[in-house]
């Protein structure tokens, strides 16, 4: 009796998918097959996670197996496995709807910039399955699922706005996707072809890869091998396999370790940071094993959030795989694995930290303010954390420093800093802001850079949380150079530059207090000015600047009374003046110029409401500066 066939139409945005992978954006057709399998290998090991968790499962003598088979003359391609399957529910939501959300904005966005969407990014968006619509016209797809209540279904679809769901008799579990190849990729039928891309994509597939009957795949768990028995090219193949980065990995490590807990591992740290890695949480960092049984695919529970950038394979036979994928996360196993695998990769980061500085380098241009944000996290490891934290500074190197001698002066440690200060100073200081360029000509370094104190310049972002959870470091408090509170020596140098009178500081300074009004906790003589005529500081309970800004984009709604200190320069010409032509009466010219500096100070801060009226005020002086 003829099976009754539904016919569905795909979603809007599923059409518009379609239509970009299959015309505008995939550049190399060959890595239909890398999906393809590696979806083959996802759907075995969860069958095999049933079976040997004791669920009852349909065909269960099957071998787990991928096997490819190819008809040349007639073009024909067709790969089957015997995993997990589908019902016809998973049919309709896996390969009738987009898989992730924000896949199909990113996509086009990428389009519209004339971007190509490459074999290193297929994968990341679930949309793996739809690239073998670039090699053919028409795709089917029979499948079982494996429990054993559940039917057959047979699915077919031409990619470009329908497809088709009907019951069938197939009475094993797995699923078979077959398809005649475009005349254009007939290559794909070629059996040296596919046997040399399975080579290059899916050597390390933890299941036998047959194509027309013979077996392919070196089908090894690499990471339960010695580590004298595995060649370089062989880790290299295994990480770009696991990882779908093309890359060499930075680093890696090995490990095969028994005591409080047995465990096997294989991780990697990259050179790159993928695409969109810092605003995607959901990348794939370490697989799970139990035994050679796969278990997850990415288990966050193995490295905290600060190391999520590592990849690799974890695998333990202490994990009670017979309970529940839950209980095997949260095992006590788990927690003691953790605990050996951030040990070991912070001592390799050390290691580098200490003998290769280059590659330490490219470790912290690229994950640094990730692996930074552990400091407040990760209290077990803090200590270690702080020696490796690397910032810039005012400090311009010197061959014959004490200081660590693989130490780049563009990165300091707080340890080479803590070597260089002089026996009288007692803080360690630093300046946080957006531009690294900026910082170096902030004015606020002008006695620092005078008097030869170094400072550190603290341009990520992350650093303006970081650096004051810090406090203290070889008993040395951390201090902003912005506080108004800074204990600083008078400028001995500076005493027989001309000053204003007491009464004539306190006159000017009446007039600046006019001008901040409430944002302005208070207006001081300063002693940190050289070159400059004022400056902005942090008042006693406020904020930094870099930080206030962090923590308005955070929350744009905040309300900040965040008062700052205008400090003046009672040496600098500009007060001097505005000092003399105050006495002769010229107040409404003074107030202007006062104004003018208070403002230019905000906008030097980011924190000038309206530069409009700025801009403007400041054009109309010119025009009086400049009358005959």
């Amino acid at each position: 009796m003829a099976k009754k066939t539904q016919q569905f139409e795909f979603k809007a945005e599923m059409k518009q998918l379609l239509h970009l992978i299959i015309h505008s954006l995939y550049t190399n057709p060959e890595v239909f097959l890398r999906e393809l399998i590696s979806n083959s290998s996802d759907a075995l090991n969860k069958a095999r996670f049933k079976q040997v968790t004791g669920e009852e499962i349909q065909s269960p003598k099957l071998d787990m197996k991928i096997s490819i088979t190819l008809d040349e003359k007639k073009k024909r391609f067709e790969i089957e496995d015997t995993g997990i399957g589908m019902t016809e529910s998973d049919l309709s939501e896996r390969l009738g709807t987009i898989a992730s959300s924000g896949t199909l904005a990113f996509i086009e966005e990428m389009q519209k910039n004339k971007q190509a969407l490459d074999g290193n990014m297929i994968g990341q968006f679930g949309v793996g399955f739809y690239s073998a619509f670039m090699v053919t016209d028409e795709i089917t797809v029979e499948t079982r699922h494996a429990d054993p209540s559940e039917k057959g279904w047979k699915w077919i679809s031409d990619g470009k706005g329908t497809y088709s769901i009907t019951e069938t008799d197939r009475n094993t579990r797995g699923t078979k996707i077959s398809f005649t190849l475009k005349e254009e990729h007939k290559e794909f039928a070629q059996e040296y072809r596919i046997k040399q891309l399975i080579r290059k994509y899916s050597n390390f597939v933890d299941y036998p890869i047959e194509v027309n009957g013979e077996s392919v795949n070196s089908k090894g768990a690499i990471w339960h091998k010695s580590k004298s028995d595995v060649t370089d090219e062989e880790r290299k193949e295994f990480y770009q396999f696991i990882s779908n980065d093309y890359n060499e990995p930075l680093g890696h490590l090995h490990l095969d370790l028994e005591g409080r807990v047995n465990f096997k591992a294989l991780l990697f740290i990259p050179k790159k940071a993928k695409r969109d890695f810092y605003r995607n949480a959901e990348f794939s960092s370490l697989h799970l094993y139990s035994n050679k049984v796969f278990v997850q695919d990415d288990c966050k529970d193995l490295l905290p959030e600060y190391l999520r950038f590592v990849e690799g394979v974890v695998d333990s036979q202490d994990l009670p795989l017979n309970v529940s994928r839950e209980v095997t996360q949260h095992s006590p196993a788990m927690s003691k694995i953790r605990e050996v695998l951030v040990n070991k990769l912070l001592g390799h980061i050390e290691k580098w930290a200490d003998k290769e500085p280059e590659t330490f380098k490219t470790f912290y241009d690229e994950f640094g303010p990730l692996f930074k944000s552990g400091l407040n996290s990760d209290f077990a490891n803090r200590d270690r954390l702080i020696e490796l934290l690397r910032f810039h500074s005012t400090w311009a190197g010197d061959e014959t420093s004490d200081s660590e001698k693989s130490e780049n002066p563009e990165w300091i440690s707080l340890k080479s800093y803590a070597e260089r200060m002089p026996e009288t100073q007692k803080e360690i200081y630093y300046l946080s802001g957006d531009n690294l360029s900026e910082l170096k000509h902030d004015s606020r370094l002008e006695y620092f850079n005078k008097k030869g104190i170094e400072v550190l310049l603290l341009d990520d972002p992350v650093d303006a949380f970081i650096v004051p959870a810090i406090g203290t470091y070889q008993e040395k408090p951390l201090k902003s150079i912005e506080a108004s509170d800074l204990d600083l020596p008078e400028d001995k140098e500076a005493e027989h530059e001309v000053k204003l009178s007491e009464k004539e500081l306190k006159a000017l300074i009446e007039i600046f207090k006019k001008h901040g009004g409430d944002r302005l906790e208070d207006v001081v003589a300063s002693k940190r000015l050289v070159d400059s005529a004022v400056t902005l500081t942090v008042g006693k309970s406020g904020l930094d600047s870099q930080m206030e800004r962090m923590m308005k984009m955070m929350d744009p709604g905040m309300d900040t009374p965040n008062k700052r200190v205008l400090e003046i320069n009672p040496s600098h010409p500009l007060i001097r003046n505005l000092s003399g032509q105050l006495a002769e009466g010229k107040t409404e010219w003074v107030e202007l110029i006062t104004r003018q500096l208070y403002e230019g100070a905000l906008l030097l801060q980011g924190d000038l409401k309206s530069p409009g009226e700025f801009v403007k005020r400041m054009t109309k002086m010119m025009e009086e500066a400049t009358q005959g």
